[in-house]
């Protein structure tokens, strides 16, 4: 089981790289276009697999709690949305097509702050695989199947983001080599966030549900805050969003 969960979390990884590869090949930055829909598709994926593959199994897990089975799913969700929120606010970033850094001020070249926004998207990506392969190897507290899907899902979406950081760095005068291991780096806190997600769990498997609920939030705020289109106030509308989504939530569990 352990080679496997081992396998399951570096995925993703698999993804990223693939995606940093094409700066080996290809001379230009991806069309604008097509950025959009990568973007698209990447939000879709992490907003599916937050509720299908995360706060779901959260809530199962804590059906002994009857009508507030949803609380570890729920506290869990807010932390993880804090968590993001405040990594945004003392991280220095810049986000694909903005001029403008977000965070500190930072002396930081514009495409080490890109580096910087994408890995920060890609913690709660692999807390999410983490946590799902936790929940397998917690007494088979989720299937094996049901963890593989969502690293494949979170990899495939990793491939466009792998391309978005690398094709910058061409483009910036890095030499392919380059660009390509800056692209690949910033896939690497994936695995690493994803271990110390199992050995967490492993450790409190009774924590199991609200680290789900966790990687979930923290997930949707990278959606609602850098993925959708927000001109302004992005923090607020992710808190706003976020605050939605877990009304619809309590009411879903405690009146359903």
């Amino acid at each position: 089981m352990q080679m496997e969960v081992l396998q399951g979390i570096l995925i993703p990884f698999l993804g990223t790289t693939l995606g940093s590869a094409c700066v080996l090949f290809m001379k230009k930055s991806l069309n604008p276009m097509l950025q959009r829909a990568l973007t698209g598709f990447a939000a879709g994926v992490m907003v599916a697999a937050s509720i299908w593959s995360l706060l779901i199994p959260a809530m199962e897990q804590s059906q002994s709690m009857g009508q507030w089975a949803f609380v570890p799913a729920a506290v869990g969700f807010w932390l993880g949305i804090l968590f993001l929120l405040v990594l945004d606010r003392t991280v220095p970033h810049l986000h694909m097509n903005s001029n403008k850094a977000e965070g500190p001020e930072s002396s930081l070249q514009k495409t080490t702050m890109l580096v910087l926004a994408v890995t920060l998207h890609n913690i709660p990506e692999g807390m999410a695989v983490g946590a799902a392969y936790a929940g397998y190897a917690a007494m088979g507290a989720a299937s094996p199947a049901a963890a593989l899907t969502l690293a494949i899902a979170i990899a495939l979406q990793n491939v466009p983001e792998g391309a978005i950081v690398a094709l910058p760095l061409r483009t910036a005068g890095a030499g392919k080599g380059r660009a390509f291991t800056g692209g690949v780096l910033s896939g690497a806190v994936e695995p690493l966030a994803a271990a110390l997600t199992v050995l967490s769990a492993q450790l409190i498997v009774p924590a199991l549900p609200w680290l789900l609920g966790f990687a979930a939030g923290a997930m949707l705020y990278v959606v609602a805050a850098e993925l959708l289109p927000a001109p302004t106030g992005a923090g607020a509308a992710a808190l706003a969003f976020a605050l939605g989504f877990t009304v619809m939530m309590i009411l879903d569990v405690a009146l359903g």
